[in-house]
This record gives structure tokens, C-alpha cells and sequence, in this order.
């Protein structure tokens, strides 16, 4: 393996991580604890892992650990197609294997114990206490990937304080999880949303498209908006950093 090509495996293995770690981490927050702290402590707990991992791999990979981020920094051309589609891929598998301990965690296999969720996303019935329609689910989502993604642009621009992107990006996402929680359980991650849903599967599964579909709008939105304000938006694709 030559050196590139273990460099960018060690990318790849860093967002898988990172991922894992949100999965586990802040939709183990969720499904655990949820009661205990409720939406404003599920809030906390998502920007913390953020902030966790912004300062543990983001030197290695930028810390993207969700596919609306990679393709938006692929639109403000701060990352190559390839390492776009590796990211996207590790991520998914990394989200995926967080769901699937979760998953082991929250059921007995000596009496299959019912399981009551894995903090999947959802609209309408599926999320408990909400109600709200398929539009506003929609709405909601890419207006939170939009302003979640946007200020991930501008902590990681050059005139930026250094040393701060992972703070701001952190309390970025706890704020989206505040708004979005009592409306679609909070995504703004494709890879986040699809974890627990192959896991829960029926009404999850079926409308996993939506949360695909509104953070890749979201985030091109915000590539495109920081691109029309950033002076010092790039004309090559070069690494994105957190740190």
C-alpha cells in the first residue's frame, strides 16, 4: 500500500469511528437516559459528541462523520468526488455498526425483549409526541442542515479563530437537536438516520428517503450560500479541517 493510499484509509477508518461514536454515543443518550434528561440533555449530548470527535480525528479527516457535510464541502470544493465517496460509505457502515451495539444493548436474546426504539428519525406518528406532517418534517430538516452546515463552513474558514471550529460546530448541532427533536427526532445526518432505522425497520425505513433527501439540501444550500459570501472560498478542492 503506498503511502497516499494508507493516508486516505486512514481518513476513511477515522470517519467510520467518529460515526460509530455519534451513533453510540448520542442516540445511546437518547434511548438510555432520554427520561432522565430529556430533549434539552439529547441536545447536549450530539453536540458534545461533535466536539468530542472534532477534536479527536478532525486533524485526520476534518470530522466530517455525516454525508450531508462531505457533499457540502464536495459543493464548496473543499473535498475531492473520491474522498467524498469513501467518507459517505465509511460513515454509513460506522453509523450502522453504532445502531447495530445499540441494538444488543436494548434487547434480551434470552426473551426478546420489545423494542421500543433506537432514537430513529421519523414525521407524523412515528415520533412520539409529535404529529407534525411530512412538509414541516421536510421544512424543518433542511433548514437545520442549512444553518448546522453553514456554520461548519465558516469555523473551518481562515479567518476564523483557530482552535475554536469544534466548540462552535458542537453548540451548532445542540441548538438544531433543540428545534428538531420534538418535530422529527433530529437527523440533519443521513448516516445517523439510517443506523437505527435497518435496525427498527417498517415505518423507519420507509421514510428514511426524507432524511437523505432535506440534509443534502441543506448542505448544498449552505455550500452555495458560503460560497457567495466567502471571499476566500476555493477554486481547487483541498482538505477540510477542524482543527
Amino acid at each position: 500500500m503506498s503511502k497516499q493510499s494508507s493516508s486516505d484509509f486512514k481518513k476513511y477508518v477515522a470517519e467510520l469511528i467518529g460515526t460509530f461514536i455519534l451513533v453510540f454515543a448520542a442516540c445511546g443518550s437518547a434511548i438510555f437516559a432520554g427520561n432522565a434528561i430529556g430533549n434539552l440533555g439529547v441536545s447536549f449530548a450530539f453536540g458534545l459528541a461533535v466536539l468530542a470527535m472534532a477534536y479527536t480525528i478532525g486533524s485526520i479527516s476534518g470530522c466530517h462523520i455525516n454525508p450531508a457535510v462531505s457533499i457540502s464541502m464536495l459543493a464548496a470544493g473543499k473535498i475531492s468526488v473520491k474522498d467524498t465517496a469513501f467518507y459517505v460509505i465509511f460513515q454509513c457502515i460506522g453509523a450502522t455498526i453504532g445502531a447495530g451495539v445499540l441494538y444488543l444493548m436494548v434487547t434480551d436474546g434470552l426473551n426478546s425483549v420489545k423494542l421500543a426504539a433506537l432514537a430513529q428519525n421519523g414525521y407524523g406518528n412515528a415520533v412520539v409526541g409529535g404529529g407534525y406532517s411530512l412538509i414541516v418534517a421536510l421544512i424543518a430538516e433542511i433548514v437545520c442542515t442549512f444553518l448546522f452546515i453553514l456554520v461548519i463552513h465558516g469555523s473551518l474558514s481562515k479567518k476564523a479563530p483557530k482552535g475554536f471550529a469544534g466548540i462552535s460546530i458542537g453548540l451548532a448541532l445542540t441548538l438544531v437537536h433543540l428545534i428538531l427533536i420534538p418535530i422529527t427526532n433530529a437527523s440533519v445526518n443521513p448516516a445517523r438516520s439510517l443506523g437505527p432505522a435497518l435496525f427498527v425497520g417498517g415505518l423507519a425505513l420507509e421514510q428514511l428517503w426524507l432524511f437523505w433527501v432535506a440534509p443534502i439540501i441543506g448542505g448544498l444550500l449552505a455550500a452555495g450560500v458560503w460560497r457567495l459570501i466567502d471571499s476566500d472560498s476555493p477554486n481547487q478542492p483541498a482538505e477540510s479541517q477542524t482543527q
